[in-house]
């Protein structure tokens, strides 16, 4: 069975799942939360950073841990683009909470700067982790962004990024690119019933209908 270290950063997520002494990590955070990351992170043997999707605060320090760790980058290529520009796709929200989330996003999309990173992997829906020593599988989530990702471990734990939030409740994103895809992401989700659904923001939970 896995072993899951969340790493809270402010209101976001990064996670270590250990698998017989093979780590990898999802996500990556902020800049002020790096030598928090690293702290957890040191004494693991990190095969691989995961990035859930392209925004800067899953992906700030992509680059910087992943020379530190000696780790290789995987995200799924639709969200390539989002690595230098945030503003690549259009974000749309339909609830009140989400509009003001969208508006604090839409001004650190603009104002906080990336390290420029190359991804080593392009990951898509079906790949599995297992040459990391992970025994995990790649699903994906498009909605919230073009090239979403998430990683179900074993059969029990799903990590989300933001296809899901839980910033004050559990609910479908509070922001997408692509409100159908989203939705479809959710339903994707809610099929596995008895999963541990683990959120880029907010504490995990367990699955439900979305």
């Amino acid at each position: 069975m896995c072993k899951i270290t969340r790493i809270q950063c402010g209101n976001g997520n990064c996670f270590c799942v250990e698998d017989n002494g093979n780590t990898i990590l999802i996500d990556t955070s902020r800049t002020q939360y790096r030598d928090k990351i690293l702290a957890v992170c040191k004494d693991k043997n990190v095969r691989l950073i995961v990035l859930t999707h392209g925004h800067v605060d899953h992906i700030q320090n992509a680059a910087a841990l992943s020379n530190a760790l000696n780790a290789p980058i995987a995200m799924h290529e639709a969200d390539y683009k989002l690595i230098k520009n945030n503003m690549e796709e259009t974000m749309s929200s339909d609830t009140l909470l989400g509009k003001l989330v969208l508006a604090l996003s839409m001004r650190s999309f603009q104002q906080d700067k990336v390290e420029n990173f190359e991804p080593d992997i392009f990951l898509n829906d079906g790949d599995t982790l297992d040459d990391y020593g992970v025994k995990g599988a790649i699903i994906g989530l498009p909605g919230h962004t073009e090239g979403s990702i998430g990683i179900l471990v074993g059969d029990s734990d799903i990590f989300v990024g933001d296809a899901l939030m839980n910033m004050v409740y559990p609910t479908k994103s509070l922001l997408y690119g692509n409100r159908a895809d989203m939705y479809k992401s959710a339903e994707k989700i809610s099929a596995f019933q008895f999963a541990t659904i683990h959120f880029g923001h907010g504490k995990s939970a367990a699955n439900r209908a979305w």
